[in-house]
This record gives structure tokens, C-alpha cells and sequence, in this order.
């Protein structure tokens, strides 16, 4: 009689995604990603496939959670002027913490497999295009509330918006340097003045 699964699917998820995110997916063993998600490895087979499919569902898991912040952030009554420039001193901020220097997931995925991995590549597509239309409606509430003005490109903006918070991020791994991480935040918020 087979045994039914003792584990908790999502959290195992969870757990994997942490492992890739601080390591990698190539220094990543299944070793070490059974044992950080509490299971054994017929487990991790029988729920996820192979290490590349639990990898691919790591990517999703990271866009649910940490895309959701983001969204949610840009969404808020407000000034999105102000939710803009939370959203990059954010990575400032966790980027000084005393916590690991992660930088983005989806940044270190493209960085890593995007570019001999199609299944990759369509992840991180699907991650920018989802945060470049987040940013973009930001961007649009804030032309219609009065508080962006100009007639630059929105749609231009937004992904220059998003590509300045992946260059942050991938910065903000390698430096603690506050002023310089600080300055191209200024810097790259000024596109909206």
C-alpha cells in the first residue's frame, strides 16, 4: 500500500525556492535541496518531477510571493510617486540588513539559464511582463491624478523602470555602498519629474 505524502506541499515549494534563489540552480544539489525542504528524494520526484521542474515551480512560487508585494505596493491609494520610490529604497534597505544578499530570483534565473533555457527564458518573460504592466498602471494612476505630468512614453517608462530595479538588485548584491545604490535610485526616479 502506498504512503500518502506527509509533507506540506506549498511550504516544501517554499523551501526549494529559497534554496535556488540563495544558490542557484546549478549549486543547488537535490542533496541539499531535500534536506532544507524536510523531505526525502523519491518525494521531491513523485511531487515536483526532476531538480528543473521543481526549479521552473520555484520561479512560479517567487512571482506568487514576492511579485504579489510589489503589486501590491503599486496598487495602493496614494502617490505613486511615493510607492515608487518605496519600492527601490526597499532594495537599498535589504540590501544593508544584516540578512543574505539574495538580489531578485527571477534577475539571477535570467542571469544564469535564460539564455540556454527556453523554460527559463519564458519565466522571466512572463515575470517582466507581469512587473512592467504593474508599473505601467501605476504610471497611468498617476498620469490621471495629476501627479506624473509630461507626455513621455508610459509603456517606455515602465520598462526602463523595471530594468533600473533589476540592475539595482544585481547591484545591490556585490555593494553596501548606500550612497551608490542611493544615487541611482535618485537618479532613475527622476525620469518621472
Amino acid at each position: 500500500m502506498a504512503r500518502h505524502k506527509e509533507f506540506d506541499r506549498d511550504e516544501a515549494l517554499h523551501r526549494a525556492m529559497e534554496v535556488f534563489w540563495s544558490r542557484g540552480y546549478e549549486a543547488a544539489s537535490v542533496g541539499e535541496l531535500v534536506k532544507h525542504m524536510g523531505i526525502n528524494r523519491q518525494s521531491l520526484y513523485d511531487t515536483f518531477g526532476d531538480k528543473h521542474a521543481l526549479y521552473l515551480a520555484a520561479l512560479d512560487r517567487y512571482r506568487e510571493v514576492e511579485g504579489r508585494k510589489m503589486f501590491e505596493l503599486l496598487e495602493r491609494p496614494g502617490s505613486v510617486k511615493r510607492a515608487l520610490r518605496r519600492l527601490f529604497e526597499s532594495v537599498v534597505e535589504c540590501s544593508l540588513g544584516e540578512g543574505e544578499r539574495r538580489g531578485c530570483f527571477v534577475g539571477n534565473a535570467t542571469s544564469e539559464l535564460a539564455g540556454r533555457c527556453r523554460a527559463t527564458a519564458e519565466k522571466a518573460c512572463d515575470n517582466m511582463a507581469a512587473a512592467e504592466e504593474a508599473l505601467y498602471r501605476a504610471l497611468l494612476r498617476g498620469k490621471r491624478e495629476g501627479e506624473i505630468v509630461g507626455g513621455r512614453d508610459l509603456r517606455a517608462v515602465a520598462r526602463f523602470l523595471y530594468s533600473s530595479l533589476q540592475g539595482l538588485q544585481l547591484m545591490s548584491k556585490a555593494t553596501r555602498d548606500r550612497k551608490t545604490l542611493e544615487d541611482v535610485v535618485r537618479v532613475t526616479l527622476s525620469v518621472l519629474d
